[in-house]
């Protein structure tokens, strides 16, 4: 696992991550971003998938982005803590890296899902992401790879103090 400062959309891995919105058509943000990147025909590829529920995960080509497939998951927004937020967190990355072992994807760059516009605290985000992944590329013998991207300085700060608290 690796943790990395940039823009996810420049990156050559199997798959990215889209921190999606239910619609899976465009957003604010890292969505947003993807959407640009990728061009009109990822547009078209996210119409056929009929929307996403929160915790799991779709897949599309990547089209003009220099990853071969965008995975779309869709986190929670944060509302306090009490309704299942961290579990359904957990399960954004989980299904994410199911859909990317299922597909044969060997490297995958993860965005800080539920961090922006959704507010989820970062702290909490970061151990949630992290610990998911290790725990679940302990079982999976697919991935080789796997990064988290951050964007902004207090994202990168926040993941790599996760990243130092894990056993």
């Amino acid at each position: 696992m690796g943790i990395l400062q940039g823009d996810i959309t420049t990156l050559a891995m199997d798959a990215i991550v889209n921190a999606a919105n239910s619609s899976l058509l465009g957003g604010g943000g890292v969505d947003g971003a993807i959407h640009k990147a990728a061009g009109p025909e990822f547009l078209v590829a996210c119409k056929a998938l009929k929307g996403c529920e929160t915790g799991q995960a779709k897949i599309t080509p990547g089209f003009q982005i220099p990853a071969q497939f965008v995975i779309h998951s869709v986190g929670p927004v944060w509302q306090g803590g009490d309704r299942d937020e961290a579990a359904l967190l957990a399960s954004c990355y989980r299904e994410s890296l199911k859909l990317a072992a299922a597909h044969n994807l060997k490297t995958v760059a993860f965005p800080a899902i539920s961090c922006g516009v959704y507010g989820y605290p970062l702290e909490q985000a970061a151990s949630i992401a992290l610990e998911t992944v290790q725990e679940f590329l302990m079982s999976d013998d697919v991935i080789q790879g796997v990064s988290f991207v951050c964007f902004g300085d207090d994202t990168y700060d926040a993941y790599l103090e996760a990243f130092g608290m894990l056993g």
